[in-house]
């Protein structure tokens, strides 16, 4: 696999992401804590990110494929064909040398949605696919081994297309084609992307184009750079963020409707309400549908408990007293904004607690830095805003944060939706970060004040799990509870 020559120099604007593990997050209390500016208050519902930045987060995050208990669910297009799925790579009959790029990077096995996807998306004659699918389920190394399988090297022209959300996204789903393409090195890559300048009827020989839609559709009608009745293989990637974003949905309509009759159209996605739902059955004809099954996240392992108190300072007492009376091994704590976040990380690393910050002000290579840290141990507490969760539930509800040692999770404030009601939805999500992996957790609730006491007993009432009040002046109480 080799690029021209704007795309080597990708890899240095993308020295950050790439260098991630490399990243110093400083130690909470030092400059990484920064003071509280003018909208220090600022809920995390008015600093949400897009959600382009946050699969950006996820595919940072998740760089390999992650061990998941989903089930697969395949609608196919004809019922009455046979269902054909696979254990192994070699039980697709992959040209030599993009099977030797597969185990170079490290898959030994197809995941869950590759055994059923990867069979459509070879077969011929070409059959369409839309499939749900998350950062760290190898959807993307799925397409792009179609892609790679279906290109005929000596064909100097664009023969699959793939267009992304954003920049970012695209040159991460070139690295993937660049990484599992590095033994097939006759197949080339362009990007159609921000900052790479064409002229005007000057044709790309590469056989893959990956860009984002604008530049795409410029390149089809305006440069005519691409003869798009020549398309092989048509790929539309992270379609729910795709469709989040203005004016991306109808040119990636005007993209399709372009193509010729017999091209393979493949649709991926992380979650698929209504709206996604439109633009798929608009963009994909007569598919293939692959689903997963994600498990219910339960509250059964999970011991729940409110600490009442009257201000913040009250709530990092009960805290320090919590961690000096049982064991942590790491815990993640949940405040509603910047201001308190930054204060409470500043007090709990004077009390000598290792401690990571993560809010809406760190850029997304920083955010994927710490939760890389927060995994390895680096550092035992977690202090976050709802960045992670308000803006991510619909996009990927685990967040990517799934850590065997997190035995503790502290809501420093209930969540609440942008409304200022109870959000269910976030406080399942945030307490399930403890009690995985078939072991029990706990969650301890700060209440101070009347509302936030209502606030609870409707979670109370919704999950119809009782919740006990905890007195954390009682060092013996306290220590009864992690038994």
């Amino acid at each position: 696999m080799s690029t021209d020559s704007w795309a080597l120099s990708v890899g240095d604007q993308e020295s950050t992401a790439k260098s991630i593990g490399k990243l110093r997050i400083k130690e909470a209390g030092d400059a990484n804590i920064r003071q509280p500016d003018g909208d220090g208050d600022k809920s995390d519902e008015e600093e949400k990110e897009d959600r382009a930045t946050q699969s950006l987060l996820n595919k940072l995050i998740r760089s390999n494929v992650v061990n998941n208990t989903n089930q697969v669910e395949v609608l196919q297009r004809d019922p009455n064909s046979p269902l054909y799925s696979v254990k192994t790579f070699e039980e697709l009959r992959l040209k030599p040398q993009l099977l030797k790029g597969v185990y170079e990077m490290g898959f030994n096995r197809p995941s869950k949605i590759q055994e059923n996807a990867l069979p459509m998306m070879l077969a011929e004659p070409p059959q369409n696919l839309i499939a749900q699918s998350q950062s760290g389920t190898g959807k993307t190394a799925a397409f792009v081994l179609a892609m790679l399988s279906h290109v005929d090297p000596s064909l100097k022209w664009p023969q699959c297309l793939c267009i992304s959300p954003t920049y970012e996204l695209a040159l991460q789903t070139g690295k993937v084609i660049e990484q599992m393409g590095k033994f097939y090195s006759e197949v080339k890559l362009a990007y159609a992307v921000r900052g790479h300048k064409m002229d005007r009827g000057v044709k790309i020989k590469e056989q893959i184009v990956i860009g984002t839609p604008g530049t795409v559709l410029d390149w089809c009608v305006k440069l005519k750079l691409i003869d798009p009745k020549k398309i092989k293989v048509f790929v539309l990637d992270e379609a729910d963020v795709m469709i989040a974003t203005q004016g991306h949905q109808d040119q990636s309509i005007r993209i399709q409707r372009m193509l010729p009759k017999g091209c393979q159209m493949l649709l991926f996605s992380a979650t698929f309400e209504d709206s996604v739902w439109k633009f798929a059955e608009r963009v994909v004809p007569d598919p293939n549908i692959i689903k997963l099954k994600r498990e219910e996240e339960t509250l059964d392992t999970i011991k729940q408990y409110y600490v009442l108190c009257n201000s913040k300072e009250d709530k990092f007492n009960a805290l320090c007293n919590i961690y000096g009376a049982i064991t942590i091994a790491q815990a993640m704590i949940f405040c509603h904004t910047r201001k308190t976040a930054n204060w409470l990380a500043g007090q709990l690393s004077e009390e000598g607690h290792q401690v990571a910050l993560l809010s809406g002000e760190m850029v997304v290579e920083q955010r994927a830095a710490v939760i890389e840290r927060f995994r390895d141990g680096k550092e035992k507490v977690l202090i976050t805003t709802n960045v992670l969760f308000v803006s991510n539930l619909s996009v990927c509800p685990s967040t990517g944060i799934d850590v065997e040692q997190v035995s503790v999770v502290i809501n420093f404030d209930l969540p609440l939706d942008k409304d200022g009601n109870p959000d269910n939805e976030t406080y399942l999500h945030r307490i399930g970060r403890t009690g995985r992996f078939g072991k029990r957790g706990l969650a301890v609730n700060m209440v101070d004040s009347q509302r936030s006491m209502e606030i609870l007993k409707t979670y109370e009432k919704h999950f119809n799990k009782k919740i006990g009040r905890l007195d954390t002046d009682d060092l013996d109480e306290i220590e009864k509870i992690a038994n």
